[in-house]
């Protein structure tokens, strides 16, 4: 095998977010952009001569590309076997469950998430450690530091791999396995929950369902799993073909975005359960006949019914969210006596605890929720929950949020989302914020009394690690809160998102509409941060 060294420029754009390294697709194709990325992060690691690194992506546009180009790095960097899904494709927990089931040296997973995709749209790649979660705050920052001063990258003259020819190959001291991207993870979950049950319900038309997959990666997962093994119609799944564009969909699953699905489950034929999932599949949205499941309650809901899915029946270990994320499982882990841990936004954080038995379940408001299982978010994972709940408790998706908050009481809560905010102007929302965080604390306003402002640290409790300016928290007498947060999933300028949760204990008021129930907070919050007056906007991008 011949391999080249090739001298390269840095570029001083290249430090990964929480979920990696986003970058519109044209940015990526800029000469030695990919390259000087992953060189960089091989570079960063140690004593992977010879292993194995995963390999896979969600399918959208530059995605083949991309992996020919990562092939080729791995090889002439001296990685042993390359295990790769068929066509380069691999949802984003699929991934996860590979690196871990076949012990490798980590993962290269290529997406931009939830992202839109196609020419002129997104791409991302982030690096995945050994224990299949993304790669630590350590990592990614030695990842961007080397790629501020690298010089040259490493690459084997060979001919492009024929992605969609399942079996292995050997090319000089690499071996390239080519897998079936499902197989493996409809193993695992048939492990996690009761398909014999789950067959029953579909069959005899208990259950119907509705999937949409957003022509993103989960349509071959949820074929393979819901229709081939549980044996639901082939019409349950919708928009099953992975796209290079998405179809032109915007592949977030939320009302606003997963339209089609929305309009199923609010109209008078609704199935009894629908659900959608994002471009690389680690996200879910839960609903049922003409209810929404907030991502917040269905994180609760799984913790308070845990015991009654076959993996989860000795009870959960502990439970975490992300620090946005309503207070709805606190509640279930004060009852039930079980650890709860608070944790900044990314599922690295998550990692950790899961790793040290700390916890069993975690989740966050992202319409992200995940178990020990693996060390991803998991999209499908929480609708075969959801579905395996249905069976079990033989009730409906509203009854069963109804029944939880008659219990719990119900946390009424909602996300506004100012994307693509100049970045200078976010900046200085930030700045004003934090300016005032010192002199709120006591400060009337209406019925809410200020109790703490604050801006969010977390130190993990397992390596000690500390991360800072986590998101601006306003926390009331009541147990109400604001939070406002930069997210660092977009690609252009910045995300502003805001928070608001109020708890409502009286059962007779847990039908209110949220944006009703939350109007004083949502003025509050947008007079707090002049998010209106500072970009000129009347209105968030997305209400979730």
């Amino acid at each position: 095998m011949q391999i080249e060294t090739i001298t390269t420029n840095p570029y001083n754009d290249q430090n990964p977010g929480t979920s990696g390294l986003r970058k519109k697709v044209k940015v990526f194709q800029q000469p030695g952009y990919l390259e000087n990325f992953v060189q960089s992060i091989f570079d960063s690691l140690e004593d992977f001569s010879g292993k194995t690194l995963v390999l896979g992506g969600d399918g959208r546009y530059f995605n083949r590309v991309a992996i020919q180009i990562i092939i080729k790095i791995a090889a002439a960097n001296g990685f042993g076997e390359l295990i790769i899904g068929e066509g380069g494709l691999l949802s984003t927990p699929a991934a996860s469950n590979i690196i871990r089931k076949y012990n490798a040296f980590g993962g290269l997973i290529l997406s931009a998430s939830h992202n839109p995709g196609g020419p002129d749209e997104d791409f991302g790649i982030k690096y995945n450690v050994s224990n299949g979660g993304p790669a630590p705050e350590k990592y990614t920052g030695a990842f961007f530091q080397r790629s501020q001063t690298i010089s040259s990258y490493k690459t084997a003259k060979i001919e492009d791999v024929d992605l969609d020819r399942i079996g292995s190959q050997q090319i000089g001291e690499l071996k390239i396995t080519i897998i079936d991207p499902v197989t493996d993870y409809a193993e695992l979950m048939q492990s996690i929950f009761d398909f014999n049950l789950l067959k029953q319900s579909i069959s005899s038309g208990y259950i119907t369902l509705l999937f949409d997959a957003m022509s993103a990666i989960t349509g071959p997962y949820a074929k393979r799993i819901l229709v081939d093994m549980l044996g639901a119609a082939p019409s349950s799944v919708i928009n099953a073909e992975p796209l290079e564009n998405f179809g032109g969909h915007h592949p977030d699953p939320n009302l606003a975005h997963a339209h089609e699905l929305a309009e199923r489950m609010f109209s008078a034929d609704a199935p009894t359960f629908g659900a959608a999932s994002d471009g690389d599949g680690d996200r879910n949205m839960i609903t049922g006949s003409n209810i929404f499941v907030t991502p917040s309650d269905s994180l609760a809901i799984m913790a308070a019914n845990a015991r009654l899915i076959p993996a989860y029946v000795k009870g959960l270990s502990g439970v975490a969210r992300s620090m946005p994320t309503s207070q709805a499982v606190d509640r279930v882990a004060a009852k039930y006596n079980i650890p709860c841990y608070e944790t900044p936004t990314g599922w690295k954080f998550f990692g950790n605890l899961l790793d040290a038995g700390k916890i069993t379940l975690c989740g966050e408001e992202s319409f992200g929720t995940g178990s020990d299982h693996v060390r991803e978010k998991d999209g499908l994972w929480a609708v075969l929950f959801w579905l395996n709940l249905i069976a079990v408790k033989r009730q409906s998706v509203a009854d069963i949020v109804h029944e939880h908050w008659q219990k719990f009481g119900r946390d009424i809560y909602c996300r506004h989302d100012y994307e693509a905010v100049e970045t200078p102007i976010a900046n200085s929302i930030v700045e004003h914020l934090r300016n005032q965080l010192p002199t709120l604390p006591g400060q009337s306003f209406g019925e809410y009394i200020v109790k703490y402002a604050d801006e969010f640290s977390y130190e993990d409790p397992i390596d000690g690690s500390i991360s800072n300016n986590q998101g601006m928290r306003i926390g009331f007498e009541n147990g109400s809160r604001i939070v406002f947060r930069l997210s660092g999933t977009g690609t252009v300028g910045a995300t502003l998102r805001i928070y608001i949760e109020r708890f409502e204990a009286d059962a007779t008021r847990h039908d209110q509409d949220s944006q009703e129930a939350l109007a004083e907070l949502i003025i509050l919050a947008e007079q707090l941060c002049e998010i209106k007056k500072r970009t000129g906007r009347t209105e968030p991008n997305v209400i979730t």
